[in-house]
C-alpha cells in the first residue's frame, strides 16, 4: 500500500516550504504570522481580480514569497502597485538570481529592481523586520481587513 506523505505546513495553509520556512522565521523574530489574511482588489483592465498577499507584517510591510515569478505574477504585482502604490510590497525568493524565462537574461532581482520593488534572496532581512511602521501602507491594509470584515 502506497505511503501518503502529508506535509504539515499544508495543514496551515502554505503553498510551499519557501513559505512555512518564512513563517518560522517571523515566528523566531517576535512576528505573529498571519498568513494570507486579506485580500487586495485590483482591476486587471476589464476583469476585477483579487490579490492574496502570502505575509502582512505588523509594520505595513506584505512579504510575498516566491520559487517562480512566471509572467501571470509579474503582470499582476505591476498592477496592483500602480493602482495601490502606498503598498509597500516586497519579494523573499527561492531563487533571486533565477531567470524570468529561458531566452532572457532578465533574473527575478532584476524584474524587481525594474518596477521598484524590493527582495530578498530566500530570508527576509532583519532589517525589514525592524523598520519603523510605513503608515501609508498600513491605513490601506487596515482599509482591506475591514472592508473584509463587514462583508
Amino acid at each position: 500500500m502506497p505511503r501518503i506523505r502529508r506535509d504539515p505546513g499544508l495543514a496551515l495553509g502554505f503553498r510551499s516550504g519557501l513559505e512555512e520556512k518564512i513563517a518560522e522565521e517571523l515566528r523566531d523574530n517576535g512576528i505573529t504570522v498571519s498568513f494570507e489574511s486579506m485580500v487586495i482588489p485590483f482591476v486587471q483592465p476589464m476583469k476585477p481580480r483579487k490579490y492574496t498577499p502570502d505575509f502582512p507584517l505588523p509594520n505595513g510591510i506584505i512579504l510575498e514569497t516566491k520559487g517562480q515569478l512566471v509572467n501571470g505574477d509579474r503582470q499582476k504585482h505591476i498592477l496592483v502597485k500602480a493602482q495601490h502604490p502606498d503598498l509597500d510590497i516586497r519579494f523573499v525568493f527561492s531563487n533571486a538570481r533565477q531567470r524570468i524565462s529561458k531566452q532572457s537574461r532578465t533574473t527575478y532581482g532584476d524584474w524587481c529592481e525594474k518596477y521598484g520593488f524590493q527582495y530578498a534572496h530566500r530570508h527576509v532581512p532583519i532589517e525589514w523586520l525592524r523598520e519603523a511602521p510605513n503608515k501609508a501602507s498600513l491605513a490601506v491594509i487596515k482599509s482591506f481587513t475591514k472592508k473584509q470584515k463587514g462583508a
